[in-house]
């Protein structure tokens, strides 16, 4: 059996207009022989009647005091709602179809309401519905526990639910379609040359996820990626084959090699605080008193580093206070630094070559840039800046490494290649 899974957003569906684009899909799909299966998410944005900000905005409005358990209960109904109204359409359009809550197409969860994670997938339903020739529709984002009360899978869980379902069908594919026309090496509003890529490595968009970037979710992406299915990521409102996800050497030749390019995209995270902490000399315990205070008050923290002069991270500006109250009440001395933005340069070919941290910090030297604070992986440099510096630093970058070009590549020294002059005067149309 060839299946397909394809997750449609809110903004896919938060019109006619747009429905009438997944129809076009589906057909398409269809007309490729696949058995279908179509997760959704809640129709709209917040405003949207359907939405889940919509949702949590009205619990706020009404006693804001809705237990967890009965929260994911309210919050179910949203993508109900998209896959009921799916539904009607496609059997209008002379297509079987039948919809199946999370729970129904076998998505079992441990009982973290809010934030669920899912522990098994057992499709039965759904292989009844294809071999009947059936489009099975399903709701995204949900999932039920052992006592089988509904369960919501956190930000970004209809794309989870998308590649779970992909991973326990093993399907051929799993296409994300959103509002955008795939993977961009920058965000469009802020870089206009941002250009879409052909391909991605699994471990390059989990890195630009977790920096920023929205189009999928990290946890679908690790999940697609241990199963070894391909994602696709492809806008409603058009054709285009859109970004290919995938392990790398499992790209054709034609479609792109992913590690000709040494930088491939880069992303930004805004309003965090650097806060840092002084070590007296003998101290050594001072880590541990940090990090466990963090725990304790379940705070987040990113971008750190511990050395024996002291500990250095960030945590979310609205957290800032939170955090520095809790280090005080400890007779700890914090020193924050507010309005930072978080600017990570990922790319999978840049493992152990050289030169590529001169290009960085010369790109932003270039712009009067400060650099407050750097780490680093396999794939991705992060560098701290302040707020008021994080477009410039995006563009600069995004230059300096000829993202805007597919011919952008580095010379044998280390150094960037100047782009061809036949590209020097073509200027891309802003998405």
């Amino acid at each position: 059996m060839k299946i397909l899974v394809q997750k449609f957003g809110g903004t896919s569906l938060a019109t006619a207009e747009a429905r009438a684009h997944v129809i076009e899909h589906v057909q398409d799909a269809l007309r490729q022989s696949f058995k279908l299966v179509v997760v959704v998410s809640a129709m709209g944005r917040r405003g949207d009647p359907y939405a889940t900000d919509t949702l949590l905005d009205w619990i706020k409005e009404n006693g804001d005091g809705l237990p967890a358990r009965e929260k994911d209960m309210l919050l179910c109904c949203g993508e109900l709602i998209s896959a009921a109204t799916l539904c009607s359409l496609l059997c209008a359009a002379g297509i079987p179809s039948a919809v199946l809550t999370g729970a129904q197409a076998g998505l079992l969860t441990n009982e973290d309401h809010g934030n669920a994670q899912i522990l098994s997938v057992r499709p039965k339903r759904i292989l009844e519905l294809l071999d009947q020739g059936r489009v099975a529709i399903v709701a995204g984002f949900q999932g039920e526990n052992r006592h089988g009360d509904f369960t919501t899978l956190g930000r970004g869980g209809s794309d989870t639910s998308a590649t779970a379902l992909g991973a326990a069908l093993k399907a051929e594919m799993v296409d994300i379609f959103t509002d955008v026309s795939g993977i961009l090496t920058a965000d469009p509003r802020i870089v206009k040359e941002a250009r879409a890529l052909a391909a991605v490595s699994y471990a390059e968009i989990c890195n630009m996820a977790h920096s920023g970037a929205k189009v999928i979710h990290p946890r679908a992406v690790e999940v697609a990626m241990h199963a070894g299915i391909p994602i696709r990521v492809r806008s409603t409102f058009s054709k285009d084959p859109g970004t290919l996800v995938t392990h790398p050497e499992a790209l054709k030749p034609e479609e792109g090699k992913i590690n000709d390019r040494y930088v491939t995209g880069i992303a930004h995270f805004a309003d965090v605080t650097q806060i840092q902490i002084r070590s007296d000399e003998g101290a050594y315990d001072l880590q541990l008193t940090v990090f466990k205070a963090m725990a304790q008050e379940k705070i987040s923290v990113d971008f750190i580093n511990v050395n024996p002069s002291g500990v250095v991270y960030t945590v979310f500006g609205h957290e800032a206070r939170r955090a520095a109250s809790a280090l005080r009440k400890l007779g700890l001395e914090p020193e924050l630094t507010p309005h930072c933005a978080k600017v990570s340069i990922i790319g999978g070919g840049m493992n152990g070559v050289p030169g590529i941290m001169a290009h960085i910090v010369e790109a932003l030297t270039e712009e009067d840039i400060r650099i407050l604070q750097s780490a680093d992986s396999n794939t991705t440099i992060w560098v701290l800046v302040q707020s008021q510096d994080m477009e410039a630093a995006v563009r600069a970058l995004h230059r300096r490494f000829l993202l805007h070009h597919p011919a952008g590549s580095a010379d044998m020294d280390g150094g960037f290649a100047s782009e061809p002059a036949e590209a020097a005067g073509v200027s891309d149309e802003s998405d």
